[in-house]
């Protein structure tokens, strides 16, 4: 489990494809990853199979690179990482599981005093899961929904966010990897078996 909490910008160091996916080598700054232990990458949970104090490797499966946009990241790409929180952490985001529900897309970017407007456009069938002040997990970012409607939602962005991640590398028509809340998921499944019950 995470909390869409950022913790570090990575970089795509190098990737390679194969027949079971895609061999990621990403450039961080953390200084005590250990083999085997999950990382959220732009969102999406990968295990560390190698650490080397400069960056780690991981292994994205074939399903993770048809839901996520870690396919199509180029070398060089900025990347939101987090590692899996603690039993003694605080949960100051939200509850994010690293299991991407699908690709959305930034369609615009405004200025709003000092945060930013940003508006993104989402799958038809996740948009039922958004809520206006409800939680969202963009590219791994724990962000709060400022509107939602039938094409996508909005959130602003303070500026500590855009400082501390990737964000300040994305552009309109980027992208992004999308999980909705947890909670509403699980809401939805209890009501539609008990409505079978």
């Amino acid at each position: 489990m995470f909390t869409g909490l950022i913790e570090q910008v990575g970089e795509v160091e190098s990737a390679r494809q194969t027949d079971a996916g895609r061999e990621l080598r990403v450039r961080a700054p953390f200084t005590d990853l250990a083999s085997g232990e999950s990382i959220a990458v732009n969102g999406a949970c990968l295990t560390v199979v190698a650490f080397d104090g400069d960056g780690f490797e991981a292994d994205a499966s074939n399903e993770t690179l048809a839901l996520t946009t870690l396919g199509a990241l180029p070398v060089g790409a900025a990347l939101n990482l987090e590692r899996a929180m603690r039993a003694d952490d605080r949960l100051g985001g939200h509850l994010v599981s690293g299991h991407v529900d699908g690709v959305g897309h930034v369609l615009r970017i405004e200025p709003d005093a000092r945060a930013q407007r940003w508006r993104f456009a989402a799958p038809r069938p996740l948009l039922r899961y958004v809520a206006q002040k409800g939680s969202i997990c963009v590219n791994g970012a724990s962000l709060t929904v400022n509107a939602v409607d039938d094409a996508g939602f909005e959130v602003a962005l303070v500026p500590h966010t855009l400082a501390h991640t990737a964000f300040s590398r994305t552009a309109v028509g980027d992208a992004v990897n999308l999980e909705v809340d947890l909670v509403a998921r699980y809401v939805e499944r209890l009501l539609t078996t008990r409505e079978q019950a």
